[in-house]
C-alpha cells in the first residue's frame, strides 16, 4: 500500500512540474512573439535590378503592384532615375522610419556612385509612419522638401483617411514619376477641413510602444497561468487530510 502510494505521489509531482514548465513557456512566447514580428534591414532581402517593391507588410494588391512596378521601370529606362517602395510591418526596437531607410538605402546602395540616381520610401503599417532618402543627382531634380512632402503628405494623406495603403503608395508614385520626369511637380493632394497640430513622421518613442504593449500582454497572460498553476502545485504537495 505505501509502495501504491509513493507511485502515485510520484506521479502527481512529475504532473505538477510538467504543468509549471508549460507555464513558463507559454509565458516566454507570449512576451517574446509579438517583438519577432520586428523587421530590420538585416530581414530585408539583397536588391535585384528588376524589383521595384518590397512589400513585407502584405499592402498592396498585386494588380497596383505590377502597375508601380512598370511605371517605376519605364522611368527607369528613360531617366535613370530608379525609385524602391519598401513597407514593412514593424520596426525594430530603437529603430526610425528615418533610421532604417538610410541604413537600407546604404545597405542597397553602398558607394555614392550608386546612390545618386536612387529614391527609396519607406512606410511602417504599424505606426503608418515613412521616410524617403534620395540620392545627390536626385535631388537637384527633386529637392529634399519635395522628397518630404511626398512622405509625409502624399502618402500620409490616404492614410489619414481610413489607412488606405493602396491609393497612398499610388498617389506617391504618380508624383515622384512626374517629378523625376522633369515634369512639373502636381503638389500634394488637398486637405480639407484637417488640422494637422503634429508632423507625420514616427518619432523614435512611438516605434517602442509595440515592444511595450508585447511585454503587458506577456505579463497579463502570466499573472494568470502562473497562479493557476501554483495552486495546482498547492492542492498536490498538501498534506493529504485522510490518515
Amino acid at each position: 500500500m505505501k509502495q501504491l502510494l509513493s507511485h502515485f505521489l510520484g506521479c502527481k509531482k512529475y504532473i505538477a512540474k510538467m504543468i509549471l514548465s508549460l507555464a513558463m513557456i507559454v509565458f516566454v512566447s507570449s512576451v517574446f512573439s509579438i517583438p519577432a514580428l520586428a523587421t530590420g534591414v538585416y530581414n530585408i532581402p539583397n536588391l535585384t535590378s528588376d524589383t521595384w517593391i518590397v512589400d513585407e507588410a502584405d499592402l498592396i494588391s498585386r494588380f497596383n503592384e505590377g502597375k508601380i512596378s512598370s511605371a517605376f521601370d519605364e522611368l527607369a529606362k528613360q531617366t535613370g532615375n530608379e525609385v524602391r517602395i519598401v513597407t514593412i510591418r514593424r520596426l525594430d526596437y530603437g529603430e526610425t522610419p528615418e533610421s532604417f531607410t538610410k541604413a537600407l538605402f546604404e545597405k542597397w546602395f553602398p558607394s555614392e556612385e550608386a546612390q545618386a540616381n536612387q529614391t527609396l520610401l519607406m512606410i511602417d503599417s504599424v505606426t503608418n509612419g515613412t521616410a524617403i532618402v534620395t540620392g545627390d543627382k536626385v535631388k537637384s531634380i527633386m529637392p529634399d522638401d519635395i522628397a518630404e512632402s511626398v512622405a509625409s503628405e502624399t502618402v500620409q494623406v490616404p492614410l489619414r483617411n481610413g489607412n488606405k495603403y493602396n491609393q497612398a503608395i499610388l498617389d506617391a508614385q504618380e508624383r515622384l514619376v512626374a517629378v523625376l520626369s522633369g515634369q512639373p511637380d502636381p503638389g500634394p493632394p488637398e486637405v480639407t477641413n484637417e488640422v494637422q497640430v503634429e508632423g507625420t513622421f514616427t518619432k523614435a518613442e512611438d516605434t517602442d510602444q509595440g515592444n511595450a504593449t508585447a511585454w503587458v500582454v506577456g505579463l497579463l497572460i502570466a499573472a494568470t497561468v502562473i497562479p493557476m498553476a501554483t495552486y495546482y502545485i498547492y492542492l498536490v504537495f498538501q498534506p493529504s487530510s485522510e490518515g
